[in-house]
């Protein structure tokens, strides 16, 4: 009987409890508030996602890339017009300084210096003419038998003579320059890049013929910006990491351009490289890497905190309840630790949202929450109504 009893008031119990619940559901419908619109809602952050800037030492680097080029690289060039015969180096092939790489028909150069060293002669035996004239006319105006006018006449065409003589070698010793000058010979030591011209072919002067390329100093073309260069000055040391290559190598800031490029805010900055076993090649796409020192205590916020957007970076903060979207200035990075100097945009005491979400609208409520209290314990244990209602029955 008391088994009975029991059971039937928990089907009451249950009936009662089922009626409340319509009742409040009828209540609802009926004529309580509308939900909250979406864009009233409070978002909410957890404490790991929300940082405030910290002011600490930060080694930070400056990075940037570009091509090895070879300063010393040189173009010889036809200084004469003609055919070329011959050309005894091949691309890849090593020269020295001094060394002939080929030869140029100098038929039209042989020809002119035979007409100046022609010139030459007939200016020498005028001069001699010129000589015996005026030696003549002086012993005569020593007897009065010319007029000294008559004198002055014969020793002007004895200078003229001369100055004729004059010129004349020095058209032919600028003819012998030019024959030596269109010899093809390397003007420094290096490998042969590249041939611009076959045996055969008709050359003229200034005409490129070969390219020789010194490698054992190479230099990295790269840019940084504006923001950027402050920190760097030439004779730094720089870790170079080059496509390709395994083992980093060590370089130095050689030079640093005085002006941005027209149209962009980046300025061209040069990286010496010593590579004496020529184990580097021009052409070859290298990162270059300037490491800072820590130097005094700056804001820092971290990378995955600052936004970027047409160019100007921002973050996205709290305050007074409120999200604000905040235009920043950054500087020194430290990719090690995933941290930024913030120069300008935010305070010290200013929370920040740690990292980037989609969505997000300037002047939405937000706050920190903190997090929620772990409910597999109390899912766990049944409730105290049928844990009675369990003894009962047993």
């Amino acid at each position: 009987m008391n088994k009975r009893w029991v059971v039937g008031g928990v089907v009451v119990a249950v009936l009662a409890l089922g009626g409340g619940a319509a009742a409040v559901m009828t209540g609802r419908k009926g004529g309580d508030k509308p939900d909250a619109k979406p864009e009233d809602k409070v978002l909410d952050f957890t404490a790991k996602e929300v940082v405030m800037p910290r002011t600490q030492p930060l080694a930070g680097s400056v990075e940037f890339s570009g091509p090895l080029v070879a300063p010393n690289t040189a173009v010889v060039r036809a200084k004469a017009a003609g055919t070329l015969l011959n050309l005894a180096v091949a691309e890849g092939s090593r020269v020295t300084a001094g060394q002939k790489l080929g030869s140029v028909d100098l038929a039209d150069l042989n020809a002119r210096l035979n007409e100046r060293q022609a010139q030459v002669e007939a200016a020498r035996a005028q001069l001699v003419q010129a000589e015996r004239t005026h030696a003549s006319n002086q012993r005569l105006a020593e007897q009065s038998f010319i007029s000294p006018n008559a004198l002055e006449s014969s020793k002007a065409a004895l200078d003229s003579a001369r100055a004729n003589l004059t010129a004349a070698q020095a058209q032919t010793e600028t003819v012998k320059i030019n024959l030596r000058e269109a010899n093809l010979v390397a003007p420094i030591s290096g490998i042969v890049a590249k041939r611009h011209v076959v045996p055969g072919e008709k050359v003229s002067n200034e005409q490129q013929i070969v390219t020789i390329v010194d490698l054992t100093k190479l230099e990295m073309a790269g840019s940084v910006g504006t923001h950027e260069v402050g920190m760097l000055q030439a004779g730094m040391p720089v870790t170079v990491h080059v496509e390709g290559v395994a083992e980093a190598v060590k370089g130095n800031l050689a030079r640093i351009a005085p002006a941005a490029e027209p149209g962009t805010r980046s300025i061209g900055v040069a990286i010496a490289i010593a590579n004496p076993k020529e184990q580097l090649r021009a052409g070859q796409y290298a990162q270059a890497q300037v490491a800072m020192a820590e130097g005094t205590p700056r804001l820092t916020l971290p990378v995955a905190a600052i936004g970027t957007a047409s160019g100007q970076e921002y973050v996205w903060t709290i305050e007074q309840g409120k999200l604000l979207r905040r235009s920043v200035t950054t500087g020194r990075r430290d990719d090690a630790k995933g941290l930024v100097e913030v120069k300008e945009g935010v305070k010290p005491e200013a929370q920040v949202l740690a990292m980037r979400f989609d969505n997000l609208r300037e002047g939405a409520a937000a706050r920190v929450v903190a997090p929620a209290p772990s409910t597999a314990a109390s899912a766990s244990k049944p409730s105290s109504a049928l844990a009675s209602v369990a003894t009962a029955s047993n």
